[in-house]
């Protein structure tokens, strides 16, 4: 049986998303900092785990105490959102989903990236 042009994108269009949908499928979500969740010294969490583009982090914690800022590298390093286009999360049960490369979370609360409420996640 023949296909006319149609058919065949029709084919293509589902073989995508059969891909994509596999793809996320796949994903796996991580709680940082385990039963303690988001809160001191969870530095060293990510060591021994593998992180993949895609993956869920789920941050818990007291959003009255804390929150979650996604920054650069920079920012990380130095305890710091500026220049301010930092994304900053504040529910206590946050879900980010990892971009390929390198991830950083620091909480903004004064003193409390210093005291190692700070993550760097490399997902591939």
């Amino acid at each position: 049986m023949a296909m006319g042009r149609g058919s065949a994108k029709a084919v293509l269009v589902v073989f995508v998303l059969v891909v994509l949908s596999s793809e996320w499928a796949d994903a796996a979500t991580y709680t940082v900092g385990d039963r303690g969740g988001w809160t001191f010294n969870v530095a060293g969490w990510p060591r021994g785990k593998t992180f993949r583009a895609g993956d869920i982090l789920v941050f818990n914690y007291a959003s009255a105490a804390h929150n979650v800022v996604a920054v650069n590298k920079v920012g990380y390093q130095k305890c710091s959102t500026t220049p301010g286009n930092a994304k900053v999360y504040q529910t206590g049960k946050d879900r980010i989903r990892l971009a390929k490369g390198q991830n950083f979370f620091i909480c903004s609360y004064p003193g409390h990236c210093q005291s190692g409420m700070k993550v760097a996640i490399t997902a591939t």
